[in-house]
């Protein structure tokens, strides 16, 4: 099973990674030749994506090619629709803002997600005309109803690389100390919110084996630099 985890994540990276060469290879080129050529790549690349889906699963049966086809095709759709001209046509990783929010207990700030019933630390995607540190004052509040003030960056993260992501995403993650407010879930996008310590936090809490020792380290007062992942030898595709 951990090796067929490890080719559907493989699969899933080369993927995206082929995908965005062609969507920005389309966002550039005037040729219609070449535009042909990339969309010719979109389409391996959704096939690509279609057999990682099925390796996750673990799924086969009379429909699948069947299945893969539309899924291609869902694919190669989404990614046609989301090609710009130029510059806003490079694509690059989406970017998220992760807080992890501490008191005077020592406790973290955790939300659950109303669509899913997981828990974690407050967590959106980045807004233009906000800065990475305002994203994470503005989550906090709207989520969970607790004023911040962020305090340092804790880690950047590359979902993808991570396993929690299907797309090319960056996570920055920043340490935040409690000022105010009141616990006050989101009535759309939170189920609950609480403080938590970290021998008590909620069985269904997502990652806490990597992200944990670090943040409560962090709230306890422990200083060290930011994270990162690692860089994997050799580098893929230099």
């Amino acid at each position: 099973m951990a090796d067929v985890t490890t080719n559907a994540r493989d699969l899933a990276r080369w993927s995206e990674t082929l995908a965005a060469i062609a969507r920005t290879g389309m966002g550039f080129t005037e040729n219609l030749y070449e535009r042909e050529r990339y969309e010719e790549v979109l389409h391996v690349a959704g096939d690509i994506k279609a057999a990682a889906r099925e390796l996750a699963d673990a799924e086969s049966d009379a429909r699948e090619a069947a299945a893969t086809q539309r899924e291609t095709d869902h694919f190669v759709q989404e990614w046609m629709e989301s090609i710009g001209e130029g510059v806003p046509g490079y694509v690059t990783p989406k970017v998220a803002i992760g807080a992890i929010v501490g008191n005077d207990h020592d406790e973290i700030l955790l939300v659950q997600r109303k669509d899913s019933g997981i828990w974690l630390y407050p967590t959106g995607w980045a807004d233009v005309g906000y800065s990475p540190s305002e994203v994470a004052v503005k989550e906090v509040a709207e989520e969970t109803g607790i004023d911040c003030e962020p305090r340092r960056l804790l880690g950047v993260v590359d979902g993808q690389r991570m396993g929690f992501s299907r797309f090319g995403m960056y996570m920055l993650l920043f340490l935040c100390d409690h000022v105010g407010g009141e616990l006050r879930p989101h009535p759309l996008e939170t189920a609950d919110v609480g403080w938590f310590g970290s021998d008590a936090l909620p069985e269904a809490t997502a990652g806490a084996q990597w992200w944990g020792p670090m943040a409560f380290a962090a709230i306890g007062g422990e200083e060290s630099p930011a994270t990162f992942d690692p860089v994997r030898a050799p580098i893929w595709r230099t």
